[in-house]
């Protein structure tokens, strides 16, 4: 069983030592803060690099981002998925927010003491914040709709855009009123063969679904 940073170096191998370094330096970190406050649960703490980080970075195997996208981690809690992502996509900017004080407090203190001089942290709501972002993230705060209802506002009318979500469970129900050309549901266990991420999946929606 492979644990700790090294379940992310098993996918990751070729991302460069500094990134690399800054994700191990992630464990000791959260763990420390969650004893403080706690916004990942106390089974969770232990997975902390597969079931966060690792779940997280899924996103990154669907795309890379190119320099100068603009990505808003909706709902993000702890800091999932926008700080993995804000560590492999140095040249992004990405802005987190969440309706919860504390949690918004947590990723405050990761993004400080990890120097991400690119990630904006925010205590707000999705339905008050401003903005023009190319790409939405969420992990699971929601469904599609609300999640989409509550972003649509801020979605760019520039192409390409859209949203990314990771979820899990059955989505035909949540997806079955979106055009299928502008959707795209992947299987994580494509990518990652442990148990966790058996029925975890990736929805990509196009804006062009919900903008047409």
């Amino acid at each position: 069983m492979v644990e700790g940073s090294q379940i992310v170096e098993k996918y990751f191998s070729s991302l460069p030592g500094e990134i690399r370094n800054t994700i191990s330096a992630m464990g000791p970190l959260y763990r420390d803060l969650n004893s403080k406050i706690n916004v990942i649960s106390r089974k969770d703490i232990d997975h902390l690099f597969e079931r966060h980080i690792l779940h997280s970075l899924a996103i990154y195997k669907l795309m890379e981002f190119l320099p100068g996208t603009t990505i808003l981690d909706l709902g993000t809690g702890g800091g999932f998925p926008g700080i993995p992502l804000a560590i492999v996509n140095a040249s992004s900017t990405f802005t987190l927010i969440d309706g919860t004080r504390k949690k918004i407090g947590v990723v405050q203190e990761v993004v400080d003491n990890l120097a991400l001089s690119n990630v904006t942290a925010l205590h707000t709501r999705a339905e008050y914040h401003e903005g023009d972002y190319q790409y939405i993230v969420s992990r699971a705060v929601g469904s599609t709709e609300k999640l989409i209802t509550w972003s649509r506002h801020l979605i760019s009318r520039e192409e390409p855009a859209g949203w990314i979500f990771l979820k899990g469970g059955d989505l035909r129900e949540e997806l079955k009123g979106l055009p299928k050309r502008y959707v795209e549901v992947i299987q994580i266990s494509e990518w990652f063969e442990e148990p966790f991420f058996q029925d975890k999946k990736l929805v990509f929606i196009d804006s062009r679904a919900i903008l047409r």
